[in-house]
């Protein structure tokens, strides 16, 4: 069995109000579930906006920080989860479900 990472893209923009958001995150709870009694689950969560983010890099030997994402977009990742799964093919699966209890992109992309 491998990891696999799940990346939720989300684009740029307000919260949907909570008529909207209540069936998605219903329907994300739903995945969930179905992953962790699948014995898939090992880990989730959901991100702050992009601009709550601080970038720490290393020049010369010396650590410097910067306020806001490392690479401004459209689209960013709002959220992720890692599942444990035979093959590509079935992490794939997982990552179709996400994507539709979301509505959103899915990236799913193996660990080394």
């Amino acid at each position: 069995m491998k990891n696999y990472l799940l990346s939720i893209y989300q684009p740029v923009g307000p919260i949907p109000e909570p008529e909207v958001l209540g069936p998605i995150m219903a329907d994300v709870a739903a995945v969930n579930d179905e992953m962790r009694t699948a014995g898939a689950w090992v880990f989730d969560g959901g991100l702050f906006p992009p601009d709550t983010a601080t970038v720490v890099r290393v020049s010369d030997g010396e650590v410097g920080m910067t306020d806001g994402p490392y690479v401004e977009g459209k689209e960013h990742l709002g959220g992720f989860a890692i599942v444990r799964a035979a093959d590509l093919d079935a992490a794939l699966e997982w990552g179709r479900k996400l994507a539709a209890a979301t509505r959103l992109p899915v990236e799913v992309r193996p660990f080394q």
